[in-house]
């Protein structure tokens, strides 16, 4: 397993003003599998996910990581697992709007101090088709493209697991699509392993794996997933 978490519980505040947002989940997520989460607002999805990318820090718990035993890390620590270990795509994009796309998606192995496998790069902007959008910036390319790059920029450092937080929230039907896709293929392709929260069930539909949240709890856990209806969705 990449990834696995044992009995996590994330409380937030004290006394009677506390909110239990994780009260005791236990998954795991193999290698080269597509795992969404969904559930509805509040039920602990975006929490579950935070905590399993070393974002947060469970109340209780254990994380591991591709071996090693995340909960407990020093700011540091979990700096430098982040940065060798996860890829990260977010809702919003987080491209640097003074860089160009290529320099967008080379950035995590810049700041790692690692020297580009320029094939691999050739191949993932040949995968999400921005090879004529590469000297663009941010401002210069369009909602899809930009999160296009992100993508890029998750698969560039080839990490153990990527994390995506409502990858397609601000995109157009069709280029949501088209970013799932990608996703797809990066798991088929190139053996990734993807855990993407949404609230979307055509979204989750591209998965692997549904697990569902509810109220701080895992209330589903399925393989093999066909557009599954949840009640009506925001961000946990």
């Amino acid at each position: 397993m990449i990834v696995t978490a044992t009995d996590i519980k994330r409380r937030y505040g004290a006394g009677e003003a506390a909110v239990e947002a994780l009260r005791g989940v236990s998954v795991a997520f193999p290698k080269g599998e597509f795992t969404a989460i969904m559930g509805p607002s509040g039920s602990g999805k975006s929490t579950l996910m935070h905590i399993l990318a070393g974002l947060d820090r469970p109340t209780e718990g254990s994380v591991l990581v591709d071996g090693t035993e995340i909960v407990g890390l020093d700011d540091n620590a979990l700096t430098q697992l982040r940065r060798d270990k996860l890829g990260f795509i977010f809702q919003s994009f987080n491209l640097l709007p003074v860089l160009t796309a290529e320099e967008n998606i080379l950035l995590p192995l810049s700041i790692a101090g690692r020297d580009p496998d320029r094939e691999w790069i050739r191949r993932l902007i040949e995968t999400v088709g921005l090879g004529d959008r590469l000297t663009h910036r941010p401002a210069e390319l369009s909602g899809g493209q930009q999160q296009r790059v992100a993508v890029a920029r998750a698969l560039a450092s080839r990490p153990s697991v990527v994390f995506a937080d409502e990858p397609t929230g601000n995109l157009d039907t069709k280029t949501s699509a088209d970013i799932l896709t990608l996703l797809r293929r990066s798991v088929d392709e190139f053996g990734q392993t993807i855990v993407m929260v949404t609230h979307d069930p055509e979204s989750a539909s591209v998965a692997d794996r549904l697990l569902v949240l509810r109220d701080g709890l895992l209330a589903e856990d399925s393989a093999g997933v066909a557009a599954p209806v949840v009640a009506p969705a925001g961000q946990a």
